[in-house]
């Protein structure tokens, strides 16, 4: 049976566009009317401002994982409940919201990364993970599914911003960061802040190496930041943000389910043989303001320019150069309307994006003979409006809407021995509406109960139009109306965030691995699919000292009435995942964390749901001290019991004993750092 939660409303829209720093969280969830004493004013404002979606939303703030190894996504997001984060090798990040992209096999879909508004993601939607580094955020907003609205997208899966430190909110003038421990990792993060009178400048920057646990696997990164802003009274001021990120990565592959048994810290052999991995360069800058234009309205808007350059040898060698560059605006509005309150945002999201791709053959690493020129464009526009209308003190009819268009261009070009269909061109050209209504309601106590229906569209980006760069594949574009229902708040120790949904997918965007060594996954559409699910975060302070910190994700996602498949469950994302950290803080400064990370269902690997890899659970173990204010110090243990297991699938068809598709966690290990502001 098919159950729409329905909520009406209906709301007059200003004119609104950005990428906006909005979240609330207990390092996740969101509270109205006491924000988390522990968090920043920076922070709790973020908070405050997120409040108004009804929605499943979250703010993760860097202190929340300032006293732990945190070398990813993965680590950053913990606490976020509904956030399916999983990593497969070094940075390299699975993550899905709602079920975004659970089929992709590498690198992001579906779910829109961004740091300080700039998409991390291309102009046709292909994302990478890596390029996030945690020591280089002041906090980190989670939007889940249509939540996102206000960045202007319609994705499946919501959207991840990361917001870089400013020289006023960074809390403190100079800080160095020494992190070591197993796999011979060592990471050195040095950051200043200053502010000069209406100036104010923070640059940081990382450098990491690691080995890896597994051959193949050694990693050499370096991370760069720079925010100056200039203030021109209350609510007014321009920025200039630029990141810049250069990583050399080996890759050490996934694993047939033989080898894993054999030996889970071998890397596969073609891996080994061709010396897989990836290096990528990349710059991105913005130009930024918000100008209050009067006591009820502000304007957010930016300019940005993206470069990036990849070497990447897998089943061939891939040079690729992108350059994405685009536009943003948004009006915040905040009024009456008639005697009732009121308020609104609307604006526009502009964006594109050239790619030149070479493919080589792969000699060991090094390049061969040519086997592919490609030059793909990629452009967008997302037009957005939201408004919220407090028909009493407590309750808001809630209404928006994103209007969207994308655009695919592509031309091949002939290349000595290859097929003559190389040289062609093809293009295409999506556009939708997404509209989305709600009720939001909100007790005295800042509790909040909320409802929503929203419409999510997802145009198939290059990788799943031309996976062999032989022209476009016959995919359409993914679309989906999503119903939640939630409620969030404090009640005495309490703190809770927890959010029921139900979405009916149609041309789902799934895919499967064609061969062996990396060759691409071909990508298809599923004809009507269901994900559903609960997103749950329970935070208990149990004493002044002790607190509990959980998560729960059920995630039940399948096909409906298929014709080969029936209604077999979706393959990656496991049903039931928990996560808890019970933490003891002694008023001398010290303090004991153990924790655990639970897969409590077995994943399925292949459509046909003939082939699972088994459930796992790991406990972690965490200890700090804070010497004074200006140096602390941490242990963090992981998978105490050295327990070998399977962090990630790539999904298939049908499951095989050659089929390498699993890829091993990590064993056990012990990181450490020291952290010194002054």
């Amino acid at each position: 049976m098919k159950v729409i939660l329905f909520a009406g409303a209906a709301v007059l829209c200003l004119p609104a566009c950005a990428l906006a720093q909005t979240s609330n969280t207990i390092d996740s969830v969101i509270v109205t009317a006491s924000p988390d004493p522990e968090d920043p004013p920076v922070v709790a404002d973020a908070r405050s401002r997120l409040s108004k979606t009804p929605g499943a939303v979250s703010v993760i703030s860097a202190e929340s994982y300032a006293n732990r190894f945190a070398l990813a996504l993965d680590d950053m997001l913990r606490d976020a409940p509904g956030v399916y984060a999983q990593r497969k090798w070094g940075g390299d990040i699975r993550i899905s919201i709602r079920g975004s992209g659970i089929g992709n096999a590498n690198h992001n879909r579906g779910l829109l990364l961004a740091q300080d508004g700039v998409p991390l993601n291309e102009a046709d939607g292909y994302g990478d993970s890596q390029i996030a580094d945690p020591l280089l955020a002041r906090y980190t907003e989670v939007y889940r599914g249509g939540n996102a609205l206000r960045f202007g997208g319609a994705l499946l899966g919501g959207a991840v911003n990361i917001v870089t430190p400013t020289g006023a909110d960074a809390g403190f003038e100079n800080r160095l960061r020494i992190d070591g421990g197993s796999f011979g990792f060592l990471r050195e993060n040095i950051a200043v802040a200053r502010q000069f009178g209406d100036w104010d400048v923070y640059a940081a920057a990382t450098d990491q190496r690691s080995q890896g646990e597994r051959p193949q696997s050694q990693q050499n990164i370096q991370f760069g930041s720079l925010n100056i802003g200039r203030k021109f009274g209350e609510d007014r001021e321009v920025r200039l943000i630029v990141n810049a990120s250069n990583i050399k990565q080996e890759i050490p592959g996934a694993l047939t389910r033989s080898q894993f048994d054999a030996n889970p810290h071998q890397a596969a052999p073609g891996n080994y043989a061709n010396d897989q991995g990836r290096d990528l360069r990349g710059v991105r800058t913005s130009l930024r303001t918000t100008w209050r234009l009067n006591e009820s309205a502000v304007f957010q808007g930016a300019v940005y320019g993206v470069w990036k350059d990849l070497d990447h040898p897998i089943f061939q060698v891939i040079d690729q150069q992108s350059r994405n560059w685009g536009a943003f605006g948004r009006l915040d509005w905040d009024g009456q309307i008639g005697a009732m309150r009121a308020d609104a945002y609307a604006g526009v999201w502009i964006r594109e994006g050239d790619l030149d791709s070479n493919f080589y053959v792969n000699v060991r690493g090094a390049r061969g003979a040519p086997t592919s020129i490609s030059l793909q464009n990629a452009r967008a526009t997302d037009l957005f409006a939201e408004g919220r209308l407090f028909v009493t003190g407590q309750l808001a009819l809630v209404a928006g809407a994103t209007w969207g268009t994308a655009e695919r261009d592509y031309r091949s070009f002939a290349v000595p021995g290859q097929p003559a269909t190389f040289n062609l061109t093809a293009s295409k050209d999506y556009d939708w509406v997404a509209p989305r209504v709600g009720l939001l309601w909100e007790a005295a106590d800042g509790s909040q109960v909320f409802a929503n229906l929203t419409k999510s569209v997802e145009p198939p980006n290059f990788g799943s139009m031309s996976p062999t760069n032989v022209g476009f594949a016959p995919v359409q574009a993914q679309e989906a109306w999503t119903a939640e229902l939630g409620t969030r708040g404090r009640r005495g120790p309490l703190t809770w965030d927890i959010t029921l949904y139900r979405a009916l997918l149609d041309k789902e965007l799934l895919q499967y691995t064609a061969g062996l060594n990396g060759v691409p996954a071909s990508t298809f559409n599923a004809d009507e699919t269901i994900h559903q699910g609960v997103e749950a975060a329970l935070d208990w302070r149990m004493t002044s000292r002790l607190r509990l910190r959980q998560t729960w994700t059920w995630s039940d996602f399948r096909f409906d009435d298929d014709v080969q498949y029936g209604d077999n469950r979706l393959p990656i994302v496991p049903q039931h995942f928990y996560r808890a950290e019970l933490r003891y803080e002694d008023p001398r400064g010290w303090f004991v964390a153990p924790s655990m990370e639970w897969s409590a269902s077995d994943i399925w690997v292949d459509y046909r749901n003939t082939t699972r890899a088994s459930s796992y659970a790991i406990l972690n173990l965490g200890v700090g001290w804070t010497v004074n204010d200006k140096v602390s110090l941490f242990i963090d243990a992981r998978n105490l019991t050295d327990e070998a297991y399977i962090s990630n699938v790539q999904a298939q068809i049908s499951a095989t004993p050659t089929s390498a598709a699993y890829w091993p966690g990590d064993g056990r290990s012990v990181f450490g750092g020291v952290t010194v502001a002054f």
